[in-house]
């Protein structure tokens, strides 16, 4: 066979798609009303947009705006609103890809890109879900330590226990999941309003603080907490997520069922956002109004802020609320982990690896440099490591997003459901401001 010939026959080959589907033991098994009205509807679509919001208010996002708010007061606010924009629109596109190719976004790479490119992209996602996990796992085990005094060394393994409950779940129904997520986030919520009102927050700075300023970027320090803002906000495994999980749906697969899929699960995801971006916001503005005013700027981590939190605000509950969220965070995130670890390399491989294994391989990549850190430079170095996390979530975006926008935008595979030429031009301003805050911060660490 000519060589020409050979190359089309590999290359055919490397795009051919397999018939697996994505998180096969769920697809298509929550039902959907037929003829339904518009709130029962909605209802049979809520749940994938709160198991994404998860990971935008993981521990990840506490250390970063904590640091952000106890340093710059509200300055980084507008940070955390366009960082959140640029959720909706990306998790937007993932949702849409899933429901229309039903392919989650780690199949699609897979089909599209060649091994080498594929397995390349396999990696560094699953550097990203490593660094998103060491933030679960330290940020479980500081919360353990908070509230039951646990060493944090010991908090780091006892992590790694959730593996078993996670199994237990799994094979309950994936309402059973959502339910869960649902309950601990509104513990979360709950537990912020709390502070929020404890804080007294000042109204006209903190509505100051939606205005993006230009020393955000000008201040290297404040463009590097910036930057972990993003990536604890926008992070890379969640697009790969969305991709499938909207797939649980058991909607009408023709154009018409697929448009009613879009519109609702879209509204599932905005409002779910909208809710990660209340929390994250809430967390910045505690620390701006509790720790910059009062002198204490060099609050910086979730233990210090513990604390202080009490004696600055003239109540004991104040630490308590602080020390629950941030338990239910940990574990929330561990659910949707595991979930993201599964879609990716079963995606990317084209393989099918027991859930309690795949986590169990995530956990030990996570807890080994988080128990190591811990045992030599205690809470401080745990600290460190947890922003350094989200930086390392941010640089990896852009290998998730340019994808993601590619497909999207790619009539021969989405049909009349590619992106229109105004979101074409939003999404790639998106992805080129991403990329762009990466190098810069990245040229400005080096240099």
């Amino acid at each position: 066979m000519p060589a020409i010939e050979q190359k089309k026959v590999v290359k055919k080959a490397w795009r051919q798609e397999s018939t697996r589907r994505s998180l096969a033991e769920v697809f298509a098994s929550i039902q959907v009303p037929k003829n339904g009205k518009f709130w029962k509807t909605l209802l049979a679509f809520s749940g994938p947009g709160l198991i994404v919001a998860v990971g935008y208010m993981d521990p990840g996002n506490w250390a970063t705006d904590i640091a952000g708010g106890s340093q710059f007061g509200y300055t980084l606010l507008s940070v955390i609103f366009f960082s959140n924009i640029f959720a909706i629109v990306l998790q937007y596109l993932a949702l849409k890809l899933g429901i229309v190719v039903e392919r989650d976004l780690a199949q699609s790479c897979h089909d599209h890109y060649s091994p080498a490119v594929s397995f390349t992209l396999w990696i560094l996602c699953e550097v990203a879900i490593a660094a998103c996990d060491l933030a679960e796992v330290i940020g479980s085990a500081i919360a353990l330590n908070l509230l039951f005094h646990i060493p944090l060394t010991w908090g780091v393994l006892i992590t790694s226990l959730d593996v078993l409950v996670i199994l237990f779940f799994q094979y309950k129904g994936f309402r059973i999941i959502e339910s869960i997520v649902a309950s601990m986030i509104f513990v979360i919520t709950a537990s912020f309003i709390f502070e929020i009102i404890a804080s007294h927050p000042a109204v006209l700075p903190m509505l100051s603080g939606l205005i993006p300023k230009a020393q955000i970027v000008t201040n290297p320090s404040m463009l590097y907490i910036a930057i972990g803002i993003l990536g604890a906000t926008v992070m890379p495994h969640n697009l790969y997520l969305h991709s499938s999980i909207v797939q649980t749906r058991n909607y009408p697969r023709n154009i018409e069922g697929k448009k009613m899929a879009i519109k609702y699960a879209a509204i599932d995801s905005t409002t779910a956002l909208m809710a990660a971006f209340f929390i994250n916001a809430a967390i910045l503005i505690v620390a701006a109004a509790t720790f910059h005013t009062s002198g204490h700027q060099d609050v910086a981590d979730i233990g210090s802020a513990y604390k202080l939190l009490s004696p600055l605000l003239g109540t004991t509950l104040a630490s308590t609320f602080f020390a629950i969220a941030l338990l239910a965070s940990g574990q929330n995130s561990t659910l949707t982990g595991t979930l993201a670890g599964q879609i990716v390399m079963e995606g990317f491989l084209n393989i099918s690896l027991k859930p309690w294994l795949r986590r169990l391989i995530t956990r030990l990549i996570a807890i080994v440099p988080a128990f190591i850190v811990t045992l030599i430079y205690g809470e401080k170095g745990t600290m460190n490591l947890l922003v350094l996390s989200q930086v390392i979530l941010s640089m990896q975006l852009s290998f998730a997003v340019i994808p993601l926008v590619l497909f999207t935008n790619n009539k021969n595979k989405m049909g009349e459901f590619a992106n229109k030429r105004s979101l074409k031009i939003l999404v790639w301003i998106i992805t080129f401001a991403v990329l762009g805050l990466n190098i810069y911060l990245l040229l400005d660490m080096i240099f």
